[in-house]
Formats: structure tokens, sequence, C-alpha cells
């Protein structure tokens, strides 16, 4: 699936879970809240991680039987990627 036809929210998910190495949905959902200055339903993420899950960008497990942990799968770090690719060619860096 290519990253340009994801939601904002979508793109905002897959970056953070590239970038954690505690990815379960709480702690992912806190860091976007953190990062964001902004309160996000835990309905909205959970949804969210689950589309990208079926989208194939995301996998999904479970840590302790109770708590689902999160992490990229190739297809979703080749996403990463190419956005981050894409960026670049469009960002000036500044010194």
């Amino acid at each position: 699936m290519d990253v340009h036809k994801l939601t904002a929210i979508q793109r905002d998910l897959l970056f953070v879970v590239s970038g954690m190495d505690e990815s379960s949905g709480q702690a992912i959902k806190s860091e976007l809240e953190q990062t964001q200055g902004r309160s996000l339903l835990a309905g909205r993420v959970y949804t969210n991680l689950n589309e990208l899950v079926d989208s194939g960008l995301i996998d999904k497990g479970s840590r302790d039987g109770r708590t689902n942990e999160y992490s990229l799968t190739e297809e979703g770090r080749e996403a990463v990627r190419n956005r981050q690719r894409w960026e670049k060619r469009y960002v000036r860096q500044t010194a």
C-alpha cells in the first residue's frame, strides 16, 4: 500500500510505531497525544491501527494475553522509507 493513500492519523500511527520500542496501543496513543498536544479517542486510535494491520503495514501481536503489541511489517518499513524519500525531495534543509 502506498503511504500517500493513508489518512493523516494512519500516517502518524505508522511513523510513531516505527520509532517506538514499547508499542502497545496505549503507549502509541500516549506518544501521539504528548507530541501533538491533543487528546485522541482510544477508539479512533485502535480502529486505525487495525486498518493498518489489515493493509499489511503493521503486525499485531499479544504481549501478555491482554496487551496488543504493534510493529511494522517489511511493507510498512518500505512505506515509511518511500514517504521519507518523497518528503526529502520537497523539504529543504536549513542550516
